[in-house]
């Protein structure tokens, strides 16, 4: 297996090491600044002075896109391609600048427990050709009309605005976070959340009470934030009540909590912290395992066939990190690997390639620096963005940004198969296209066709391969359904509409196979569709999101509101959630108990999901009051940059785990508003 350069001279190489761990010790300490945030309600965690200090360090770091050639330690299969990192430049920022930041940070501390979700202003202010709009609109009135020219300059001000946020490769960057037990924002109680949107738990307290231990913090009478943590801790239990992501985290750092004399914060307690307990037979099970298969398989001669099994581990994360450019599917899986890797052999190539890539999870913002949930979900966004933009009919004033991302998506296909992918269980993935960038191996809502399922379906990351009998292994104590890679309503709603597509410009290739898997993701569709005519989401809070793409799948396979019951219904679900202020908001706790709940307040994303579900639906032409309605929200809660803002974030995980799609902010509103604008001028016509 290639793994690179040789190192010729011994001191190139510690050159080189001791330069990459200086890099890691600056951003970690921006990191930590970030993690004890909250030590005094209302007030930023650092004195007058200091918080100068810290806004000139911040100004310092540079946001840089698609760089890593000159690194030997890097290698991309695209040209680095959508790569985004930011670099510390310590002649970087003026005075002016250094104020700004000042003031953001404070801003954003101030409000923190109000708003916890960060807008990238950082990243907005490095943007030289930043533009305002000049297309000025005053809030609408009740007595307001939604005009053809409001929407037409609405419309401009966004995009006039979004367009100057495009990265040179074509797409939009953003810092796709939420996940706190990564890199988090402390509560008012103490603790730490698991995700942004949720109360102290013992994953994130204990993960993020050692990480601060291992960085140096030290447990005094002058570290408030870290003596709130620990007490937090011992207040609602211990480590061992944790989840066993948790423990995972915790075993490599047992040694060094006893070092710092704090090994007593193990003790037993309630477990009101596992979301997803273990069933009375998976107990045995892992304590069968635990107390008899492990002292046996460390005897001779069972040790043997120990020791190949975790060589066969290994094969496969190499496989993992040379097919991934070591960037792995995720920062979960790429940590764990790196550290198996050190285990293995610290001085190794492998290792070493794994600590610049570290910088590709890294994201600064006016909260901190943190870990991103993924590298970025650039392919995902700019696809969704590409068709806001072409809803609007203003794509020749934008032609040059559409362009820039036609060009993105089209460099970012997987142009051949990960070699011996059957015997690693992958799949095909030549002709994908992927979700995180540097990667030969497509991950989710990849549009490999061997992915589809044998009954016409989609997953996310691969086929449907067992039955749903074996989650009964399932080990994580945090998700539901992780062992089976199930059909989605939004995957296959995705393939039907791509599939249609392309029958539309090669009607005779493949023909009667593609119509069958047309049908069954219809019937699948369908089926799926609950009672009070929603679907429920599994990417994103939550029943809205889901009940868009689902008939938006069915309308493009020829369903209408005339021929279809469930498209019908739909429609009644919709209507019977819109806000008495013409929009739409849900809360993420819906996503956990499987059924709509009400924020009671109006979220711009849910809101354009609403909307674009209706006008798919046909609702333009039966009855337009509703979208006005909501139209006119959208237009309201636009910003004075054109942008419209951040509010909670939407990303979900097997129902157990938020995170920010920064671009959903701007992109479904934009694609809400101008389809809107395009029905009614249809209409009109």
């Amino acid at each position: 297996m290639a793994v690179g350069p040789t190192w010729k001279k011994q001191g190139h190489r510690e050159l080189e090491d001791k330069a990459q761990r200086v890099l890691l010790s600056l951003l970690l300490q921006r990191a930590m600044s970030m993690v004890m945030k909250g030590q005094r309600d209302g007030e930023p965690s650092c004195s007058s002075l200091d918080c100068v200090q810290e806004a000139k360090q911040y100004t310092m770091w540079k946001l840089k896109f698609g760089e890593g050639a000159s690194d030997p330690l890097l290698r991309s299969s695209n040209g680095f391609l959508g790569r985004e990192t930011w670099e510390f430049d310590p002649n970087g920022g003026s005075p002016e600048e250094h104020a700004v930041v000042e003031r953001l940070r404070r801003d954003f501390t101030r409000n923190r427990f109000t708003q916890r979700e960060c807008s990238d202003l950082l990243m907005r202010m490095q943007e030289q050709n930043q533009v305002y709009s000049k297309h000025e609109v005053s809030n609408l009135k009740d007595s307001s009309e939604v005009t053809e020219e409001v929407l037409l300059t609405s419309l401009r001000r966004v995009l006039d605005q979004y367009s100057s946020l495009q990265a040179p490769d074509g797409y939009w960057p953003g810092g796709y976070s939420g996940i706190l037990f990564i890199l988090p924002l402390m509560n008012e109680d103490g603790g730490w959340s698991t995700h942004t949107l949720g109360p102290s738990s013992m994953f994130g307290s204990c993960v993020n009470y050692a990480t601060l231990r291992l960085l140096g913090e030290v447990l005094d009478e002058h570290n408030d934030g870290l003596s709130k943590g620990r007490a937090w801790i011992l207040s609602h239990g211990s480590a061992t009540v944790a989840p066993q992501w948790a423990k995972i985290y915790l075993s490599g750092t047992i040694q060094l909590f006893q070092n710092y004399g704090c090994f007593h914060i193990f003790f037993p307690f309630i477990q009101d912290d596992i979301i997803y307990p273990p069933s009375w037979f998976q107990n045995i099970a892992m304590a069968s395992l635990h107390k008899f298969m492990e002292p046996l398989f460390n005897m001779w001669p069972m040790n043997k066939i120990r020791k190949r099994a975790l060589t066969n581990l290994m094969d496969h994360i190499h496989y993992e990190d040379e097919n991934s450019n070591y960037v792995g599917l995720c920062p979960i899986n790429k940590v764990l690997n790196m550290v198996c890797c050190w285990i293995e052999n610290p001085n190794s190539n492998a290792f070493r390639r794994h600590l610049p890539r570290i910088h590709d999870f890294l994201w600064l913002a006016e909260d901190g620096m943190k870990s991103k949930v993924y590298v970025g979900s650039q392919c995902w966004d700019t696809a969704l963005i590409v068709q806001a933009y072409c809803s609007t009919g203003l794509t020749q004033e934008f032609s040059e940004t559409i362009k820039k991302a036609h060009d993105f998506i089209k460099n970012a296909q997987v142009t051949k198969n990960c070699p011996n992918y059957k015997r690693y269980y992958r799949e095909r993935s030549k002709g994908g296209v992927v979700v995180i960038k540097d990667s030969t191996n497509p991950s989710r809502r990849s549009n490999s066709r061997t992915k589809v399922n044998k009954d016409g379906t989609l997953s996310s990351a691969e086929s449907k391969r067992t039955t749903p009998w074996v989650e009964f292994i399932n080990p994580s104590e945090s998700f539901r359904n992780i062992i089976v890679d199930y059909p989605y309503v939004e995957c296959t709603s995705s393939l039907i509409q791509a599939l249609i597509l392309f029958k539309g410009v090669h009607p005779g290739y493949r023909r009667e196979e593609i119509d069958r898997i047309i049908k069954n993701g219809v019937l699948f569709i369908e089926k799926k569709q609950k009672n009070d005519g929603s679907w429920y989401g599994s990417w994103a809070v939550c029943f809205t999101y889901a009940t868009f793409f689902a008939i938006k799948g069915l309308v493009a396979a020829g369903r209408t509101f005339q021929n279809s019951l469930s498209i019908r219904k739909a429609c009644n679900f919709l209507l019977s959630k819109q806000l008495s202020t013409g929009g739409w908001g849900e809360d993420y706790l819906g996503c956990q108990v499987e059924e709509y709940i009400d924020s009671g307040r109006p979220h711009v994303v849910h809101t354009a999901w609403g909307m674009l579900g209706l006008i798919y639906a046909g609702q333009v032409e039966l009855d337009p009051a509703p979208l006005y309605r909501a139209a006119k929200e959208l237009i309201n809660m636009q910003l004075e940059t054109g942008e419209f803002p951040q509010q909670e974030i939407l990303g979900s995980f097997n129902s157990s785990l938020f995170f920010n799609y920064t671009n959903y902010r701007n992109l479904f509103p934009i694609w809400a508003l101008g389809e809107f604008h395009r029905r009614l001028l249809a209409k009109r016509a």
